[in-house]
């Protein structure tokens, strides 16, 4: 990677890592894959598979069709070329119809530097509980929010910001809550374990809890840090991982709920302890180090990323928590998304568009969401995922991208390359296509993966694009990418 890029934007490298937790052992297994077609049993199930289902491939089971006008055909939808429109300016995409937003350009970028933006990622909650706000961040890590007017799809400037500026958020990571429109939640700047809330109409910081004082064995540190700030349906529970200088080194993981108080799990000891809950060793004897933690929208369960293994999920009232590894059952490999209680996969076996679902409580009963797969299998694709509106609701659809995982910008078969949804209620399945993402991923500038963040009621997406490298160069040379919205419908 640019050097330069690399010292300007350490946070965004940890930012990134939110979405982009696919193992070295599943990416090489995509690479030595690419292109290949099943073997005779993998025949033999999709066979089985298409005789069962091939009547409900295009049919729904959400209660009221969520998106009445989506493609739901597994034709080849080749992508036209297209230059990037002006920010700001609604625009069709040309293969499926939905109506689409430029959100940054070159010109936002502070001091002429032509920084890239980006979106949260799914783990984040980057859209406001009523969908009139948003935030992206810069390559500087810093987050900017923007109003937006779903009636017709125009970015607006919040109070305290000029012309299409967008407001400068206060708090490391923030992610908005689910009950209240005007508050965020994060991490305070000089204080990186110390939770907050932040209020828009009031720009006024609250702290909530110095987890220094949580009680954690050994104590935390002041000067290490925190990771993401994630938080329950109810906004009830906050989970962290921390305790660490560098990403992915987190020893930690403390959940704060603003009646109980603090509970945390050191990774290390195997300890569990805390104002509330059972104290104790953790069921599993597994010693390890933590990238990211997310709770469940129930705010009963957390699952807990770890590099090069896969995750566990910790029940965190009790002691159990449960490894899912990548390299074994039950095929807890790729991007993964949390619900309500339920956890989306793609484990990376038969086809890149295969698509698990399971409750967090028994990791080993999963769902096929996707049947039949498409024809022939391949593995050339990655699959990113965001459900941020199943925190409410198992049953809501979960929205994702795909990327080539070698830059390779051609559309081979269907889904390649696109933005679209999958049914979750396991009665049927049904793939919503609704437009081709652009993104160019180039392996270097970790930035240019097309992450993705719906909206809590699942009409808008939010995602990042180089649009096909045709946004620019940032000053050092290094790629830029933009953020862009597309409507749901």
């Amino acid at each position: 990677m640019n050097s330069s890029v690399s010292r300007r934007a350490p946070a965004l490298r940890a930012l990134v890592g939110i979405s982009m937790l696919a193992l070295s052992g599943v990416a090489m297994k995509i690479k030595q894959s690419r292109g290949l077609r099943m073997q005779k049993f993998g025949i033999v199930l999709q066979a089985a598979l298409s005789l069962a289902f091939f009547v409900c491939v295009e049919a729904h089971a959400q209660g009221v069709q969520p998106y009445p006008n989506a493609i739901t055909t597994r034709e080849v939808r080749s992508k036209t070329p297209m230059l990037p429109p002006p920010v700001n300016i609604v625009f069709t995409d040309p293969d499926f119809g939905s109506e689409m937003v430029r959100v940054t350009d070159e010109n936002m970028a502070p001091s002429g530097s032509r920084g890239f933006f980006v979106n949260p990622g799914g783990l984040i909650g980057a859209w406001s509980a009523d969908g009139q706000k948003f935030y992206v961040f810069g390559e500087s890590g810093r987050g900017f929010a923007f109003g937006f007017d779903a009636a017709d799809m125009s970015i607006k400037p919040l109070p305290g910001t000029a012309g299409g500026e967008g407001l400068s958020i206060p708090l490391r990571w923030p992610t908005f809550s689910f009950v209240d429109p005007d508050l965020m939640y994060g991490t305070l700047p000089n204080a990186p374990l110390t939770i907050a809330s932040y209020r828009f109409s009031t720009s006024v910081i609250t702290p909530l809890v110095d987890t220094t004082k949580c009680g954690t064995e050994p104590p935390l540190a002041s000067h290490v840090y925190s990771d993401v700030v994630n938080v329950s349906r109810d906004d009830k529970r906050l989970v962290a991982a921390e305790g660490a200088k560098e990403f992915g080194s987190y020893m930690f993981v403390t959940v704060y709920d603003k009646h109980l108080g603090c509970r945390w799990y050191n990774t290390q000891t195997g300890q569990i302890r805390g104002s509330w809950g059972a104290s104790g060793q953790a069921s599993t004897g597994d010693k390890y180090l933590v990238n990211h933690s997310e709770i469940s929208g129930s705010g009963r369960y957390v699952r807990i990323g770890v590099e090069h293994f896969g995750f566990y999920v910790w029940d965190v009232a009790t002691l159990n928590v449960t490894a899912c590894p990548v390299h074994a059952r039950p095929d807890c490999a790729g991007y993964s998304a949390i619900g309500h209680n339920d956890l989306i996969n793609a484990p990376g076996e038969i086809d890149e568009m295969n698509t698990l679902k399971r409750p967090l409580g028994d990791l080993t009963r999963f769902t096929q969401l996707v049947h039949p797969l498409p024809l022939p299998h391949l593995w050339g694709m990655e699959v990113r995922f965001s459900w941020t509106n199943g925190k409410l609701n198992d049953y809501a659809p979960v929205c994702g991208t795909t990327t080539s995982y070698d830059g390779d910008p051609s559309v081979k078969q269907a889904y390649d390359g696109e933005i679209f949804c999958v049914e979750t209620d396991e009665s049927r399945s049904t793939i919503w296509r609704f437009a081709h993402n652009r993104a160019a991923w180039d392996s270097a500038f970790f930035y240019t993966a097309p992450l993705a963040n719906i909206s809590l009621d699942g009409r808008f997406l939010l995602f990042t694009s180089s649009w096909d490298n045709q946004v620019g160069t940032t000053n050092t040379g290094a790629p830029r990418t933009d953020v862009w919205i597309v409507k749901l419908d």
